[in-house]
């Protein structure tokens, strides 16, 4: 057993994550006397401001290189690029670090794919900077405003990976992000930083700027190496994997913008200092991105396992008008299903916390909403953006969100059948896992969210009552909605201020949801559970 002394005052060490025919094992590098004698954190957060590896998030100090070098960027990076590939890979591995795109897979393992005898061919790194899902904009601040960090992290991850250059992915509506960065990345060649004889290190490595086209797709590992190479930007079948068979050819390893920022200073203060922030295997700190119905909106490093509830209130100033105003939240961006407000209150901000919510962390994007909310049209809203971002690929996503994206806004007008509702979940399981990407799983999962199915319920038995009740008022058949935005059947105006309680609806067993009487005005409105 290895005894570990403590990287800062007050912190106890952690053991690294390690991995294992693809399953997560935590290796406890402690000695017997530690083990009896020091407890597991259970509390975490706040994040410390010595203790940000992002310090220039909010732009108040200067971008440029030597801004950079005032904060701390490219400090001793000789001194890591000498201690060799494996070094680095070992940091990475102890700190724990997962990948901060989505999918949270080990970073140290992820690297070491690539780290083996060359066959002949080069090897790259790609940076996937086409950050387009919906509610998502942290590696934007970073791009803007701390882009010599992105540049050092490609430099130190190529390093760990043998690679001979990094292509940065952006997306091309990040025109001002793409600037600064490109700015970054001559500066950091004026001064010798990256390119031929990298730092003085004798170490060769190029990084080059890539802008997409506006595709969201893109943003799916392979997809982004096919537009790299000038195709159309879909998705490959795997295998082959890109760390076989990856950009033009050769080994590739795909990461994130914060997750190859964050590199350096891994390995700066210790691989034992980044792991003693959150629980185990979801250790770090990571930004999160807080909008929607949030008093003040940002996007703010903190501590991983933080609670959401803190987060929100701490960071946000809180949910428009109170805690108890909330109805739901999107934790990770709009590809993870929303949770109510019941789970919302002690549901920790990390990977395994979200996945026992039956949900994720994603880019822990928070998208949080409030009692106003129309549910149904969030989610139709939702559907129908991943409708328009399909690449027509694969026919179940192609043809069945198509399909949901029709009935979903049939919901929001209450137009659809009862029958409709089991129909969109039957179809939303055969685009699940039915696809080469995941684009299909993401427009898949918010309608099988539990509170989806009553709510819709109740909006269609909501639509049927109005319509009796139009007919009982008015004595002829109402008007179709103008648009599909229109919920409702609209009333006489003389019906406004009336309130009672609609009849019984033939053949509608779930008249349960409809608690509440419905005011009649010009618009009926009514609040459904989820």
């Amino acid at each position: 057993m290895l005894s570990i002394s403590r990287i800062l005052a007050g912190v106890a060490g952690r053991g690294p994550v390690a991995a294992n025919q693809g399953c997560l094992v935590v290796l406890t590098r402690l000695n017997s006397t530690t083990q009896q004698g020091e407890p597991k954190k259970t509390k975490f957060g706040p994040l410390s401001d010595q203790d940000r590896i992002f310090t220039n998030l909010y732009g108040r100090h200067d971008w440029r290189l030597k801004g950079a070098l005032k904060r701390g960027d490219w400090y001793k990076t000789k001194e890591i690029l000498l201690k060799g590939a494996n070094w680095i890979l070992n940091e990475v591995k102890i700190s724990g670090l997962r990948g901060r795109g989505g999918a949270g897979f080990p970073t140290g393992m992820k690297w070491g794919f690539m780290n083996k005898p060359s066959d002949g061919r080069p090897k790259y790194l790609v940076v996937n900077a086409d950050e387009g899902e919906p509610g998502t904009c942290k590696d934007r601040e970073i791009m803007r405003h701390d882009p010599h960090k992105l540049v050092e992290g490609c430099l130190v991850a190529g390093h760990a990976m043998g690679a001979r250059a990094a292509y940065i992915y952006i997306r091309g509506e990040f025109y001002n992000e793409s600037s600064n960065l490109q700015v970054a990345i001559n500066e950091a060649y004026a001064a010798g930083l990256i390119g031929k004889n990298a730092c003085d290190s004798g170490y060769d490595f190029d990084v080059f700027v890539t802008r997409g086209a506006g595709a969201y797709i893109c943003g799916e590992e392979t997809a982004l190496i096919e537009s790299i190479e000038g195709k159309q930007g879909k998705p490959r079948l795997k295998p082959p994997f890109p760390a076989d068979v990856g950009v033009f050819g050769c080994p590739t390893t795909v990461a994130n913008v914060e997750t190859v920022s964050v590199a350096p200073a891994i390995c700066r203060r210790g691989g034992m200092w980044f792991a003693s922030f959150g629980r185990e295997r979801n250790s770090g700190t990571k930004l999160f991105n807080i909008s929607g119905h949030v008093n003040n909106p940002c996007t703010v490093e903190e501590e991983m396992s933080i609670p959401m509830k803190e987060l929100i209130e701490r960071h946000a100033g809180g949910v428009r008008g109170g805690w108890d105003n909330l109805l739901a939240v999107i934790p990770g961006g709009s590809s993870t299903p929303l949770i109510p407000r019941s789970v919302c209150e002690d549901v920790l901000m990390d990977f395994d916390g979200l996945i026992q919510a039956q949900t994720g962390l994603g880019t822990a994007a928070l998208i949080v909403m409030d009692k106003t909310t129309d549910v149904i049209k969030a989610i139709a809203r939702l559907i129908e953006f991943y409708k328009h971002e399909s690449c027509g690929q694969c026919t179940p996503c192609r043809e069945g969100v198509d399909w949901m994206n029709k009935m979903m806004w049939r919901f929001v007008r209450g137009d659809a059948r009862m029958s409709e509702i089991d129909m969109i979940w039957e179809i939303s399981k055969q685009i699940e896992g039915h696809t080469i990407c995941a684009l299909g799983d993401g427009a898949a999962w918010p309608v099988q969210v539990g509170g989806v199915s009553p709510a819709c319920m109740g909006r269609l038995m909501a639509a049927q009552s109005s319509y009796i009740m139009f007919r009982l008022f008015a004595g002829a058949d109402p008007p179709l909605p103008a648009h599909h935005g229109e919920s409702h059947w609209r009333l006489p105006a003389e019906t406004a201020g009336k309130s009672l309680t609609p009849p019984p609806i033939p053949n509608c067993a779930s008249h349960y949801y409809l608690k509440s009487k419905i005011k009649l005005s010009v618009n009926i409105n009514v609040t459904f559970p989820i």
